[in-house]
């Protein structure tokens, strides 16, 4: 009987590990902590609460708790800190885009993003966790890195199709089909991770130790060098024909990374960041849209940027409502975010450390700080290199977003067309960061049992 008891019991441990039951708790603080953001909205701008709380917390919730059961049966070893986070996040931007939508109703506004945001947040948890139950194994991506790559060039240069793309802020980000708008390069930033991570377990060795030493340095040859010239020329055709620089950073970003990581030689990343920012200073020089964002990123309060292409009036407000939430914030509804033009999507961050304060935005950082570690350390608990390069390229690639789009409201950086990941309004935004959610759920639950063991 005791033999019998002593069999089943790794059996129990398997099925209910503690990881679960850690993610169970942190969900349903996650879940308290969106409710009392909704709560403190309606009572600070209606001054009443009533039943739509449910309606912007509940779908996300419940799809949170979904997805919390689906990983208990099929992905038992998931990291257990990933959803959480993204819950908290995506919980965040939601109370943030109805707390804007309370005050442009207020000043008899009719354009309202809070329930399209409910609608795509539950369209883009239900996408990942349909990754998470379909994908038995990340590995299968490697066979298809070739795939990934027409894919995600296809839907790159998509918005520069005639009839098919749409210029919306001087940007040809997005493609229009059937009325739906839609940014493609959410979704293409994905594929090319995939095609960078496969490219690069293959040409790993020649990339890190074949070339010649000029003053102690190893230069790597030409053949080597070529896909780097080929992602930045990519890269700056993307600045050229679709006018974002953010974007274009985005990709080349991804790519130096992967290689510094895969070979662990830094003259990849020297080189590489030469060759964008050469770039980036000559399209400046010649194109208007380029040195109008310079310009107002160098001096944004000067009254001859405001109406420049590019102009600076919209981060000028950002900074004002950044400086009247000060170090604590005004407290959610008790600011005046909806000031800012776009504050419900590209200066989400800035509507949120008006009203949440330094501290808050300190917090939310925190929070992104967090979901890249977890992402990072997953990769590197797996001793397969694809493993390691994916979940590593996955985990920059929001990484990388918020430093352009946050640095960009505070300053640190031109101001691009980003959004902040999870938090911003826009469907393909969230579509694209939920599934790569679903896939570094997927990837952790195959790490190394033992590496793994050894992390914690």
């Amino acid at each position: 009987m005791n033999s019998a008891v002593a069999a089943a019991l790794p059996k129990i441990v398997r099925v209910v590990p503690r990881s679960r039951n850690i993610e169970a708790a942190l969900l349903l603080f996650a879940i308290g902590l969106n409710a009392f953001e909704l709560c403190q909205i309606q009572l600070s701008t209606l001054e009443i609460l009533t039943l739509d709380v449910f309606k912007y917390l509940l779908p996300p919730a419940i799809l949170a708790l979904v997805i919390h059961v689906i990983l208990r049966r099929r992905a038992s070893e998931a990291d257990p800190m990933i959803l959480p986070i993204a819950l908290a996040l995506n919980g965040l931007g939601i109370a943030m885009i109805y707390r804007l939508d309370l005050a442009a109703i207020r000043s008899g506004g009719t354009e309202l993003f809070a329930d399209k945001q409910v609608i795509w947040t539950v369209i883009a948890m239900a996408i990942a966790a349909a990754v998470i139950i379909l994908v038995k194994s990340h590995l299968f991506l490697r066979r298809y890195v070739y795939v990934s790559m027409v894919v995600g060039i296809v839907l790159l240069i998509s918005p520069i199709i005639p009839g098919l793309g749409k210029n919306i802020n001087g940007a040809q980000l997005w493609i229009s089909i059937g009325g739906l708008t839609f940014q493609p390069g959410e979704l293409a930033k994905i594929a090319l991770t995939v095609f960078f991570a496969g490219y690069l377990v293959t040409r790993r060795e020649s990339l890190a130790i074949v070339g010649r030493k000029i003053i102690g340095i190893r230069i790597p040859r030409a053949r080597e060098l070529g896909p780097i010239l080929m992602i930045w020329a990519a890269s700056l055709l993307v600045l050229v024909l679709q006018r974002d620089l953010g974007t274009s950073l985005l990709y080349f970003g991804i790519f130096i990374v992967l290689v510094y990581v895969a070979t662990g030689r830094s003259i990849y990343v020297i080189v590489g960041l030469t060759m964008f920012f050469t770039g980036a200073l000559v399209a400046g020089r010649l194109m208007e849209y380029v040195s109008g964002r310079i310009g107002s990123w160098l001096n944004p309060f000067a009254p001859e940027n405001y109406d420049a292409v590019g102009g600076s009036y919209q981060l000028a407000q950002g900074i004002f409502g950044m400086a009247h939430g000060g170090l604590l914030g005004t407290g959610l509804g008790g600011g005046v975010p909806q000031l800012v033009p776009l504050a419900e999507s590209d200066f989400i961050i800035a509507s949120l450390a008006e009203e949440l304060g330094l501290i808050g935005l300190f917090a939310i950082l925190c929070l992104y700080l967090l979901l890249v570690a977890r992402g990072i350390r997953i990769g590197f608990n797996h001793s397969d290199d694809f493993s390691k390069l994916l979940a590593t390229g996955l985990s920059f690639v929001i990484a990388l977003q918020c430093f352009i789009v946050i640095g960009g409201v505070t300053r640190v950086v031109p101001l691009t067309g980003l959004t902040t990941p999870l938090l911003a309004a826009g469907g393909s935004s969230l579509l694209a960061n939920w599934i790569i959610v679903g896939l570094l759920l997927r990837i952790s639950d195959t790490a190394d049992r033992g590496e793994k063991q050894v992390a914690a």
